[in-house]
């Protein structure tokens, strides 16, 4: 019996063979976020390095830094500063820390490595990069972040926004 040729791939005298097409993806993979003021963004998979959900006394305020920094958290042996990624864009209203945890993406660059914390993460979607649009309806502090936007609902002027987590990284606001 198992050395019968229909036993092995499942289909016998009376069944028909069916192909299961894959569906390959269009784009490229993206996390997709809210931050606290409601706008949504996303950033290339590629430059993230894990995500982590924490419970906000798990991060420790530092004094003395940058008020946009909200502290560091040790994720297995290695110190990771944590910002508020919403009032690093300019959003003036702080990020809440009374809550169960708190989701962070880390991103990195040549070891260094930033958690971008965020109000909530939807998930990863398959984006076509090039269909990001370049637009103007941001403000001066959000500008050098961005590399443009998709536009959801032009409707409502709903739009994803594609953060440049290079520049985020680089940024001489940190040193404020």
């Amino acid at each position: 019996m198992i050395g019968n040729p229909d036993f092995q791939t499942g289909i016998g005298q009376d069944q028909a063979p069916e192909l299961q097409e894959l569906e390959t993806p269009e784009g490229e993979l993206h996390l997709r976020f809210y931050v606290t003021s409601g706008d949504e963004f996303a950033l290339p998979a590629t430059g993230i390095r894990r995500i982590i959900e924490q419970a906000p006394d798990r991060i420790t305020p530092v004094p003395n830094v940058s008020p946009l920094l909200l502290g560091t958290l040790n994720e297995q042996g290695r110190v990771i500063w944590v910002a508020d990624l919403g009032q690093f864009l300019g959003h003036p209203k702080p990020m809440s820390t009374d809550r169960a945890e708190i989701p962070v993406i880390a991103v990195e660059e040549q070891g260094t490595m930033l958690g971008l914390a965020v109000d909530h993460i939807v998930g990863t979607d398959w984006l076509d990069i090039d269909s990001v649009q370049v637009s103007r309806d941001y403000s001066d502090a959000m500008a050098p972040f961005l590399k443009g936007e998709w536009v959801l609902d032009a409707a409502t002027n709903r739009s994803l926004r594609l953060l440049d987590h290079l520049a985020i990284l680089r940024s001489a606001r940190w040193a404020a």
